[in-house]
């Protein structure tokens, strides 16, 4: 999988606040506004005085995309209610953020046996989370073979206008049909591919030029198990970047507690977008915490236009009181980075291991030796069954 020869410890370093920075949150100045070590208004400490050999944002405009509703609802086992979109997204508007997805954790179509019930039809989801966007524009995840273009027309009429076609890493062609569908609707349409620890810089970049000539806009690399470090974002960004004419995002997940790092180093190599969730709610340890990728941001003098003590009081005000379970790395989340496992299949591998007696650590194992990839849910019941079958 291109990682046997990574040496642990070579994190991707960045340096100070650039100069120029002008995404100035509530309460909080830019990095740069003041001398080091003074304090700004709000509490907050800017450290180092801008421009002094800069590497880090250097005042280049990054756009933030929220996946609280569609990442997390794995961690909510799909249970968002309208109400509850309602006031994610209208707290989301109000910090400007840019870019919201909503849908099942699986995409349009996921709420199934296989993937879970939604406890509320996503489309009334997108509904109430529409009813106060103004400037922020709603995304829906599609995955081909789970989602399909009369979903996607039915999202639009619900008010989505982004999709983002995600398919595994090195099966792109099979979202061509699906973004060319996008692209008629007049939608912004994103080449999502998942699973990036399984391809080679070199065939994710000719994965990503596809995704570019079927009419995509930018192109979303996913580590979708979280076993990414630093230096292997870098390599896989750089390689798009060189391969495309467009933005290129990243999606981090936090198994091996390098969702920040990644998102960091994904930036350093020229990523444009990156995907967040607040409290980092999502599939196995979650995802790169958005009111804390703010606050570093900031710092390091990108500019992002959001509220930052806005998307504090949000999570704390709307996250915090669905959350279902401490969004930590538990042994069951470090084994889906270290086995290089999809994020979502957690929850199903702790219901797989309870039915079986099972150790959940020893399933993830043998899911990662089989190279399960996303879609793949319904094995793992399999593999424990043989697993326990096997004493």
């Amino acid at each position: 999988m291109g990682e046997a020869n990574v040496v642990p410890g070579g994190a991707a370093t960045v340096g100070p606040a650039g100069s120029g920075a002008s995404g100035t949150v509530k309460g909080v100045s830019a990095p740069g506004d003041k001398g080091a070590g003074e304090r700004s208004a709000g509490g907050a400490v800017s450290e180092g005085a801008a421009g002094e050999g800069a590497s880090g944002g250097g005042g280049r405009e990054i756009k933030l995309v929220d996946m609280t509703m569609r990442d997390g609802s794995h961690a909510v086992r799909h249970s968002f209610t309208p109400e509850q979109a309602e006031k994610l997204a209208k707290g989301l508007e109000s910090c400007h953020v840019p870019i919201i997805e909503v849908t099942h954790g699986d995409g349009l179509g996921g709420s199934s046996y296989n993937y879970g019930f939604s406890k509320h039809d996503e489309f009334d989801l997108m509904k109430a989370a529409a009813k106060h966007l103004k400037d922020t524009r709603m995304s829906v995840l599609l995955l081909p073979g789970i989602g399909t273009i009369e979903d996607l027309k039915h999202a639009q009429d619900c008010g989505a206008h982004v999709v983002r076609v995600a398919t595994h890493v090195t099966e792109a062609d099979v979202s061509a049909q699906h973004i060319d569908a996008a692209k008629k609707l007049g939608m912004f349409a994103v080449g999502f591919l998942m699973m990036c620890h399984m391809a080679s810089p070199e065939r994710i970049a000719s994965e990503a030029a596809k995704m570019e000539s079927y009419g995509a806009d930018y192109i979303n690399l996913a580590d979708s198990a979280g076993y990414l470090l630093p230096e292997d974002v870098k390599a896989r960004v750089s390689a798009v970047k060189a391969a495309v004419k467009i933005p290129v995002g990243w999606h981090s997940h936090n198994n091996l507690s390098l969702a920040m790092a990644d998102s960091l180093a994904a930036l350093e190599a020229g990523a444009t977008y990156i995907d967040a969730t607040l409290r980092g709610l999502g599939a196995g340890a979650g995802n790169t915490q958005m009111e804390v990728l703010a606050g570093v941001l900031q710092r390091y003098g990108y500019r992002t236009g959001v509220d930052f003590y806005g998307l504090m009081d949000l999570a704390q005000d709307a996250v915090d009181p669905i959350m279902q379970r401490p969004q930590v790395i538990d042994n069951g989340s470090l084994m889906l980075g270290y086995a290089g496992v999809y994020s979502s299949f957690l929850l199903h591998v702790y219901t797989a291991a309870q039915k079986y007696q099972l150790e959940p650590r020893d399933i993830m194992v043998e899911l990662g030796r089989r190279g399960m990839v996303g879609g793949q849910e319904d094995m793992i019941i399999d593999v424990a069954y043989q697993l326990a079958k096997a004493g």
